[in-house]
């Protein structure tokens, strides 16, 4: 039986058929098609400058690359498992459809450099689509601050009400988070942008090519220097299922608090009907499905994580099979951030919040007892001494199943003389808020002043996204 490897020449025997279904990436990596081509085209005109082929076959080369990437733009390209991966299937529709021509394409490469070629492109342009989604979410985030600007709710540790805060403050503080998730996806970047043809298998070539020309025709920033690291570095792919993770992570503390906070317990929001399922027996219940999704996703792209970080912490120089299994962990990250991206995006600009409950539940606790404590220390008490009057009071207040607010100024009078007519309004929700005025604070100018920044910070992202696109 013949063997049809274009890499068969060495060998006697055909490869086993379950060999050759297990060591095939071509039904994952196919989705680097457009890659693949725009490096072999790059690869051509270069090999073509460089007198290494001629022109006319350059011409063939590029002209039949750009027929095979529209039959498979149509959906009209049979991919072969037997041809084992994206570079195999393109060579050879090309060399049979241009003949000896084709076969020149490879000269001076191997599919050790053109893999790690296709991959870099490949997250580079992956990045910029991320970052596009997440600034929409920064987006959605920052409208919500502002719809809701003067939206009082409690803020929380250890999921105990601790102090009052403007709901605004609260979705800032996930802007923040995502900016930095975007800036971690600028340096994701900077570390695709390195090109990696030329190196070989391993060691370079023995043809007198141009890198920095490829580089250009590419727009790659920088080139590898050194031939081994090349073909076998993977850093950018870790640093980008790094960059996920956290991303992720953010996400899926946003989705935790949004899954409570639509519980009846709660009951502070209410997320859109498009965003919630119900259930097949019980017809009361509005599940936060979307939410609860993204939550459980986050664990995914972290164990592709681990399981890339577990590939190469032993794997020798230069390339090894076992670098294969770069890609369907990283193109299931690649999917999975984006689509929470996208849906977060619509699950944020669809919430409608219960300003009253939140409200309440601030009235109704002693997350002003801090304040209550503040105030004695401005009336010159040590804070120690103040922090031991408040938590008396608190106590007290507890044993009698009454708030804060409902207290009379005699009946503050009993724990400190320093107490006066000012006391209630010093402990309104409202001046909490207010007082909290040091910079990044809950205070509403120190809000409006963030979501003013985020405003900016956001213009920027774009302008720096609409360069590297």
């Amino acid at each position: 039986m013949e063997n049809k490897k274009l890499w068969a020449g060495r060998f006697e025997k055909s490869t086993d058929e379950m060999i050759n279904e297990f060591q095939a990436s071509i039904n994952f990596d196919k989705r680097m098609y457009h890659e693949d081509i725009e490096g072999s085209i790059a690869h051509a005109k270069m090999l073509a400058a460089q007198n290494i082929i001629s022109a006319d076959d350059c011409k063939k080369i590029v002209d039949g690359l750009k027929n095979i990437l529209e039959k498979i733009d149509h959906d009209e390209f049979n991919f072969s498992v037997d041809l084992e991966d994206i570079h195999m299937n393109i060579e050879k529709s090309l060399t049979d459809s241009i003949g000896e021509a084709g076969g020149r394409l490879h000269t001076a490469r191997s599919r050790n450099d053109q893999v790690a070629l296709d991959t870099h492109l490949y997250v580079r342009r992956q990045v910029v689509e991320v970052q596009k989604l997440i600034v929409e979410v920064e987006k959605a985030l920052v409208n919500a601050a502002e719809k809701y600007r003067s939206v009082i709710m409690p803020g929380y540790t250890h999921l105990q009400r601790a102090q009052p805060i403007l709901l605004a403050h609260h979705l800032m503080a996930y802007f923040s988070m995502l900016s930095r998730d975007l800036d971690r996806f600028k340096g994701v970047y900077d570390r695709a942008d390195i090109m990696p043809l030329g190196a070989g298998a391993l060691a370079g070539t023995t043809f007198p090519i141009d890198r920095q020309r490829v580089a250009n025709d590419l727009n790659f920033k920088n080139i590898y220097n050194n031939s081994l690291d090349a073909v076998s570095d993977r850093d950018y792919i870790l640093e980008f299922m790094s960059a996920a993770s956290i991303l992720m992570i953010h996400l899926s503390r946003l989705s935790e608090e949004l899954i409570l906070w639509c519980s009846r317990e709660f009951s502070f929001i209410e997320l859109d009907d498009a965003h919630c399922t119900g259930s097949s027996m019980m017809p009361q219940k509005k599940n936060p499905d979307v939410p609860e999704l993204v939550r459980g996703k986050t664990g995914r792209v972290i164990g592709h994580l681990m399981a890339m970080l577990t590939t190469v912490k032993a794997l020798p120089l230069a390339y090894n099979k076992d670098l294969q299994e770069d890609k369907e962990g990283l193109f299931d990250v690649i999917d999975t951030i984006k689509f929470s991206l996208a849906v977060y995006a619509e699950i944020i600009n669809g919430i409608k919040v219960n300003e009253s409950n939140m409200l309440k539940a601030v009235e109704e606790d002693f997350s002003n007892a801090t304040d209550l404590a503040d105030y004695l220390v401005k009336k010159n008490l040590p804070f120690r001494e103040a922090h031991a009057v408040s938590g008396k009071i608190v106590h007290d207040c507890i044993a009698k199943n009454i708030y804060l607010k409902d207290m009379t100024l005699d009946d503050f009078k009993k724990y400190s003389d320093l107490f006066a007519e000012d006391i209630h309004e010093a402990i309104k929700p409202e001046t909490c808020v207010a007082n909290r005025n040091s910079f990044g604070g809950t205070a509403y100018h120190q809000v409006e002043m963030q979501i003013i920044s985020a405003r900016e910070i956001i213009f920027s992202q774009e302008n720096f996204i609409e360069k590297v696109n």
